[in-house]
């Protein structure tokens, strides 16, 4: 299996689809709100802070797995050990992170039927079919069934075809677009009248917010959502990386370019929430407190786009384009998390590993949409607040306790042969092993005091 297993073509390519990984709907959707809900430019701070002194950290533990045990998480894990106690534990913890996949895939594919719901609203507007457009725009069961499945089917195709040929090509193709379209809605909304109420409330801290323990678990597990990290994404994608690369410099490039487009989607988001509030939309919930979730995006946002007349056309079909774009770069990499472990434990191809894997995905979304209110906040909580974060831990202990440091090193030194002799050796194996477990864990037990 190791001899003919598939690798990206190219650095770029493998940066490009790690980076489309990590940039998604937990940058650009979910990285504002939460700057929305936790305090604005604190919450800001405390995330980059944390994406820095922890997820970076843990990227490089995925990424060094993966490519030294070339394999699914849940095959990953028990190589890293030839106690057989410690690699039965690890099988289940693949297992376990699998199943977190599965689960965030379920609600990416809800969410992202929201957003082709309301891309195709927005070019509908312009053709002029109204009762469609009213259609599209409500919050209905038939309609999220729909473009749910329409999402599914094309995160399906897109691994189907493969890493070179589908994940690789379609990364290195919609990333720069991405970019390039979150760059000039940022620069044309700090242009709107009072966006800059925003910039300020974005950008400079109130650290009386730093007061409230929540603050930190929502950005320790908004950085790991952002990147990733404790589903087992970067393992799978690091076991398709070339031997020759260096892990530290590739995963510090991934990380950057992932704090960079949070960062500029909150440069963009914010700033709109209050040149929406200029334009006189209500901006604050019921408590007060400034509109987050799924209301900034599909209910604040809309009003500002339809105020601002035919630009605003424009605009709003460039936002939920960019957006779509976000969805689908991520959820291709999440997908290719279970799908590996039934490509290499089922023998069967990849084209019926992916329907096989992403039609009982979407199941699952069927059965969320049916049951929303119950489920989807229960899903959304037990994977990108409680789970990534205890499984990427896990990781850290597997990495800096289990897994012997000779071999860590030999691992690293493929693509870097005087490692051994830099800084980052002489921190980051202690670092994984005493300070990231022990910090997450701190972190992480706020919920519980």
């Amino acid at each position: 299996m190791t001899a003919v297993r598939s690798q990206f073509n190219s650095r770029i390519g493998f940066i490009m689809a790690a980076a489309g990984s990590a940039v998604g709907l937990g940058n650009i959707w979910g990285f504002p709100t939460q700057v929305a809900s936790n305090g604005g430019a604190a919450f800001v701070l405390v995330y980059l802070i944390l994406t820095f002194l922890l997820a970076y950290p843990v990227l490089i533990v995925e990424m060094t797995i993966g490519r030294y045990a070339q394999s699914n998480v849940v095959s990953a894990l028990s190589k890293l050990s030839d106690n057989k106690i410690a690699a039965n534990f690890g099988y289940g913890i693949g297992l376990y992170a699998i199943i977190v996949a599965c689960l965030m895939l379920s609600f990416y594919a809800i969410i992202s039927g929201w957003l082709f719901a309301h891309l195709i609203g927005s070019l509908s507007s312009i053709i002029g079919f109204p009762d469609f457009e009213t259609w599209l725009y409500e919050n209905t069961v038939s309609r999220n069934l729909i473009f749910a499945a329409i999402f599914a089917t094309l995160t399906i195709y897109v691994v189907a075809k493969g890493i070179e040929k589908g994940i690789e090509k379609w990364s290195k193709t919609l990333m720069p677009i991405l970019l390039i379209i979150l760059v000039l809605l940022a620069g044309y909304t700090l242009t709107l009248p009072g966006a800059l109420a925003g910039v300020r409330v974005y950008l400079l801290p109130d650290f009386s917010s730093l007061a409230n323990p929540s603050i930190y678990i929502n950005a320790l597990g908004q950085s790991f959502f952002s990147l990733s990290l404790g589903i087992g994404g970067m393992i799978v994608y690091g076991s398709y990386l070339s031997k020759n690369e260096s892990i530290p410099k590739i995963g510090a490039t991934v990380a950057l370019f992932d704090v960079l487009i949070a960062f500029l989607a909150g440069l963009l988001i914010i700033p709109a929430l209050y040149a929406a509030l200029h334009y006189g939309a209500n901006i604050y919930d019921a408590n007060g407190l400034l509109t987050s979730g799924e209301s900034l995006i599909f209910e604040v946002l809309p009003i500002l786009f339809d105020i601002i007349g035919t630009s605003g056309i424009i605009v709003s079909i460039l936002f939920f384009f960019l957006l779509s774009i976000a969805a689908l770069t991520s959820a291709i990499s999440i997908l290719e998390v279970p799908v590996s472990l039934v490509i290499e434990t089922q023998n069967l191809t990849r084209r019926k590993a992916t329907l096989l894997t992403g039609g009982a995905v979407f199941c699952v979304s069927a059965i969320t949409i049916i049951n929303f209110d119950i489920l989807f906040p229960l899903i959304l909580d037990f994977t990108t607040k409680y789970s990534i974060t205890l499984i990427s831990a896990i990781f850290c202990i597997y990495v800096g306790w289990i897994w012997k440091r000779t071999n860590l090193l030999k691992e690293l030194q493929r693509g870097s042969s005087d490692i051994s002799n830099s800084l980052f050796w002489k921190i980051w194996p202690n670092y994984v092993k005493f300070v990231c477990p022990v910090l997450i864990a701190l972190i992480f037990t706020q919920f519980f005091v």
